[in-house]
């Protein structure tokens, strides 16, 4: 059965995006370190899933680049949460139904590699309540944005243990914790 990992970067304050989703600050951190860690990953994952939004970027921006990640990226399954669209364009890409917890479920045991859910926090807030990840990597940007989107939501508790960690040049930090889940 594979696991289903989170990768986000967020701030120090715990925002993945800026009050109005900017992600520009993503940029002042991404260089030859950041990217090796990605490439690395890709070869982790049996499919991604996305929220709408997350899905609507990455959409827009994959289909048109070009090198090893955009070749992953447009190649790779890739499995959609959203009650506003009703077909998708970019290619590869599925739209999951109204029973999200049971069809990812239902994901996990099908793939033989590991799923990844990339940004999409209220997607991962909902993964999260019915304590669907397996493992949350969190790429810690030395910003402060003060406000935003969080990507733990208010009444969200959950115990994890800190399994790796690694800084990287530009003052990022990659964390990586599992869920304490009781036995």
């Amino acid at each position: 059965m594979a696991r289903l990992v989170l990768w986000n970067m967020m701030t120090l304050d715990g925002m993945v995006a800026g009050a109005n989703g900017e992600l520009s600050w993503h940029e002042e951190v991404w260089g030859p370190e950041l990217e090796q860690f990605s490439e690395a990953q890709l070869k982790e994952a049996g499919g991604l899933l996305f929220g709408r939004v997350t899905y609507d970027l990455m959409a827009g921006y994959w289909p048109a680049q070009q090198g090893v990640i955009a070749e992953f990226m447009n190649a790779i399954p890739k499995h959609v949460a959203s009650r506003k669209l009703s077909e998708l364009a970019w290619s590869n890409a599925h739209l999951l139904g109204q029973q999200i917890a049971t069809e990812v479920e239902t994901l996990k045991q099908d793939s033989a590699k590991d799923l990844f859910l990339f940004g999409s926090a209220d997607f991962a807030a909902t993964l999260m309540a019915h304590d669907l990840i397996d493992e949350y990597r969190i790429a810690i940007n030395p910003r402060v944005l003060g406000n935003g989107a969080p990507l733990f939501k208010p009444g969200q508790a959950m115990k994890l243990r800190l399994i790796d960690s690694r800084a990287l040049s530009t003052g990022v930090v990659i964390l990586r914790y599992v869920p304490v889940r009781d036995a």
